[in-house]
C-alpha cells in the first residue's frame, strides 16, 4: 500500500451522534429521526470502559507525520456601538471592542487600549500566547477576557512513539484595564480547541472541544500491515485520564492544576469516543479565573448559537469526513446530518445540559440556528437530497424533536446565508443565481415558503437594517455564476410573497472580510450608517454607505492615514466619531461628513 493511499485511508473517521445530563415544497411534520436522549454515566469505571470501546470501534489510524519536525457605552461615556452580533443582549468575542470610553484591540498577539477622548494609545500588553488565528476578546467594565484558540497540533514523544494530531492548548486570559494600562490578572490554559464563546451580562461561556491523548506507535514507511491492531492495543491500554482534559490556572505567580472530573461527564446514546465538549463559565468581574465549572459531553461541535437563556452547540460533522483509499483521488463520502445540543443558562451557576437532537444535512454557520417562541429553527443543506430545508424543533423530554419543515429550497444549490427575524426567515441559496427565499414560521408545525427573488450573484450575510429592510453583503456574479466583485444590496421584504431589491452598490473586483465574518460590519441605526471593510486592486479601506428609505447613498471609501497601516478590519461609533480600525492604527472620522479628524498609530 503506497504512502499516499495510506494517508487518504487514514483520514477516515466515523461521524458522531447526539447528547446527554424550482418551487420549494412545504410539508407537515415528517417522520422524525430517533430522538437523542440525555444519559449520564453510572460511574467513572463505566465511563472508562465505554469510551475505550467506542474509540476502538470508531478509530481509524491517523496519518503519520511527514517528517520529524515539531509540529454599549459605559456609565458617563458617550453612546457607542457594540459588536455586530446574532442576538441582541448576547455578546460575541471579536478583535475590537469599545465601551465608549476606550477602544480595545488585539492584533499580532498584543492587546492595545485607545482613549477615545484624548485620541491616543494609553497602554498595551503582549499576551504571550501561541494562538491558532488571532486571539479575540470580550469586555465588561474594566475587565477584558481574551480567548486564544490552541487549535490542533502534533508533537513527538521520542523516536518510536508519537502523539497523533489531537489537542491544542487553548488559553483564556483575564485582563484588568483600570487606569488605561492593561494588566494580566489570571491565565487559564486547557486542553482542546476553542469552538466559540458567548457573553450574558458579565458571564462568558466558553466552548472547547478536545480529543483523547492516546499514544500510538510511530509509523514507518511502508506502513506495517498490523497498524490497526497496534492502534487498538494502544486504545485498549489507555487510562481514563487520556480522555479527560486537564488545565492549569496561573494567578499572581501561583499555578494550580486540575483535570475534568469523570463524574461531570454525560454522553449521548451513541458516540465515537473521539471527542469531548465542555462548556466553561467565567465571570469577568472576578479577581481571578477559576476552572470554569466545566460541563462536559462526549460529543463534538463546530458552531455555537445562543439566545438569552439557551446555548446551542451544533456538530456539522465536517471533521468526520470519510475518504476512500486510492492512489490518485480521495473521494469524499460527505456526512449528511447535524447533531445539536442545548444547554439552559441559569442566572447564576453553570449551564445545564438539557436536550439534544439530529437534523438531516449540514449547517452553514451559527446564523443557521435561531430560537423563537420556544422553538429552534434550523436551516440545512443536504448532500443526499441536493436541496436545503428549514426545520423547526421543540424540546420534549430531553430531546429536540422536529415538529415541522419547509423542504426543497434551492435544488442543486448550497445555502450561502440565513437570517431569522421573529416569525420570519430568509435563506439565500446559490450556484449560478441567487434565490432569496422568504419563509413564514408563525405556525411552527407548518413553516412555509411565501416568496422568492432570483437575481445574479449571492449574499453571504443578511443584515437587518430597520423594519422590512435587509442588507445583503456578498458577490455579484454573471449568468454563469462567476463572481465579479463585492456587492451590497438593499432588499424590501415587507411583502412576504414578493421580496425585491431596491438598490445595489458594486465594487468591481472587490471583496470584504464582512462576507465571511459579520463582526466586521458596523450598522448604526441612528443615522442609517453602514460601514464594512473593502479591498480591491486599488486599495484596502472601508466602505461607508447611508441607508435612506429605498436607497443606498453616499458610497465613501475611507483609507488609513499611512500606507503601511494595513487593511481596515473593524469600525465602531463613539459619540459623533466613526473609528475605523486596522492592525496598526485607528482612523477617527466625523460621523456626519466622514472627514478625518485624527489618526492614532498603534505601537
Amino acid at each position: 500500500m503506497s504512502r499516499r493511499s495510506w494517508l487518504l485511508a487514514a483520514l477516515a473517521v466515523v461521524p458522531l451522534a447526539g447528547c446527554t445530563s424550482s418551487a420549494p415544497a412545504t410539508k407537515s411534520p415528517p417522520a422524525p429521526a430517533p430522538a437523542l436522549k440525555l444519559v449520564a454515566f453510572d460511574s467513572c469505571a463505566q465511563l472508562e470502559k465505554e469510551l475505550r470501546a467506542a474509540a476502538e470501534k470508531n478509530h481509524v489510524a491517523s496519518p503519520p507525520m511527514l517528517d520529524n519536525a515539531r509540529a454599549t457605552g459605559a456609565e458617563g461615556a458617550p453612546s457607542s456601538s457594540g459588536t455586530n452580533v446574532h442576538e441582541a443582549g448576547v455578546d460575541e468575542p471579536d478583535i475590537v471592542k469599545t465601551d465608549g470610553r476606550r477602544i480595545v484591540t488585539i492584533s499580532g498577539g498584543v492587546l492595545r487600549v485607545i482613549d477615545t477622548t484624548t485620541r491616543r494609545q494609553t497602554g498595551r500588553i503582549d499576551l504571550g500566547v501561541e494562538a491558532f488565528g488571532e486571539p479575540e476578546l470580550l469586555l465588561t467594565g474594566d475587565r477584558a477576557l481574551v480567548l486564544a484558540d490552541g487549535g490542533a497540533g502534533s508533537r513527538l514523544r521520542d523516536d518510536t512513539r508519537m502523539i497523533r494530531p489531537t489537542n491544542g492548548r487553548s488559553e483564556v486570559l483575564l485582563i484588568d484595564l483600570a487606569g488605561g494600562t492593561p494588566r494580566l490578572l489570571s491565565r487559564y490554559r486547557g486542553d482542546g480547541r476553542i469552538v466559540d464563546a458567548r457573553q450574558h451580562g458579565s458571564v462568558a461561556r466558553v466552548v472547547l472541544s478536545s480529543s483523547p491523548q492516546i499514544q500510538f506507535p510511530f509509523r514507518g514507511d511502508p506502513v506495517p500491515e498490523n497498524v490497526m491492531q497496534d492502534d487498538r492495543d494502544a486504545i485498549a491500554t489507555a487510562p481514563l485520564d487520556a480522555w479527560l482534559p486537564d488545565w492549569e490556572i496561573t494567578t499572581g505567580g501561583q499555578t494550580v492544576k486540575g483535570q475534568l472530573d469523570c463524574a461531570t461527564v454525560s454522553r449521548p446514546e451513541s458516540y465515537s469516543g473521539l471527542s469531548m465538549l465542555r462548556v466553561l463559565s467565567f465571570d469577568l468581574t472576578a479577581t481571578a479565573l477559576g476552572d470554569g465549572e466545566p460541563v462536559a459531553v462526549v460529543a463534538d461541535g463546530d458552531a455555537v448559537y445562543s439566545s438569552t437563556d439557551g446555548l446551542y452547540i451544533a456538530n456539522t460533522q465536517r471533521r468526520s469526513m470519510v475518504v476512500a483509499a486510492t492512489d490518485d483521488v480521495g473521494r469524499a463520502a460527505r456526512p449528511d446530518s447535524t447533531d445539536i445540543y442545548r444547554f439552559s443558562l441559569p442566572a447564576t451557576g453553570r449551564p445545564v445540559y438539557v436536550a439534544s437532537g439530529k437534523v438531516p444535512g449540514r449547517l452553514l454557520n451559527q446564523y443557521s440556528m435561531s430560537e423563537w417562541d420556544g422553538h429552534l429553527r434550523v436551516a440545512t443543506t443536504s448532500w443526499k437530497d441536493e436541496a436545503s430545508a428549514v426545520r423547526v424543533l421543540r424540546e420534549k423530554a430531553g430531546a429536540l424533536v422536529e415538529v415541522g419543515a419547509a423542504e426543497g429550497l434551492g435544488r442543486g444549490e448550497d445555502i450561502y446565508s440565513v437570517r431569522f427575524i421573529g416569525p420570519r426567515g430568509y435563506v439565500v441559496t446559490f450556484r449560478q443565481t441567487d434565490p432569496l427565499y422568504s419563509l413564514d414560521l408563525t405556525v411552527p408545525e407548518k413553516p412555509r415558503v411565501t416568496g422568492e427573488l432570483k437575481i445574479t450573484g449571492y449574499s453571504s450575510h443578511l443584515q437587518p437594517v430597520g423594519e422590512d429592510r435587509l442588507i445583503g453583503i456578498g458577490q455579484e456574479a454573471d449568468a454563469r455564476g462567476v463572481p465579479s466583485g463585492l456587492q451590497v444590496s438593499l432588499f424590501d421584504v415587507a411583502d412576504p410573497a414578493g421580496p425585491k431589491r431596491l438598490d445595489q452598490q458594486i465594487v468591481t473586483g472587490g471583496s470584504s472580510e464582512a462576507e465571511s465574518d459579520p463582526h466586521a460590519i458596523l450598522w448604526w441605526p441612528a443615522t442609517g450608517l453602514l460601514v464594512l471593510p473593502v479591498a480591491d486592486a486599488k486599495a484596502d479601506g472601508a466602505l461607508a454607505l447611508r441607508v435612506t428609505g429605498d436607497r443606498l447613498e453616499r458610497a465613501t471609501r475611507l483609507a488609513p492615514a499611512t500606507k503601511d497601516a494595513g487593511p481596515m478590519r473593524r469600525a465602531v461609533m463613539v459619540g459623533d466619531v466613526l473609528w475605523s480600525i486596522t492592525d496598526r492604527g485607528a482612523l477617527a472620522s466625523d460621523a456626519s461628513t466622514l472627514d478625518q479628524v485624527a489618526w492614532v498609530g498603534l505601537t
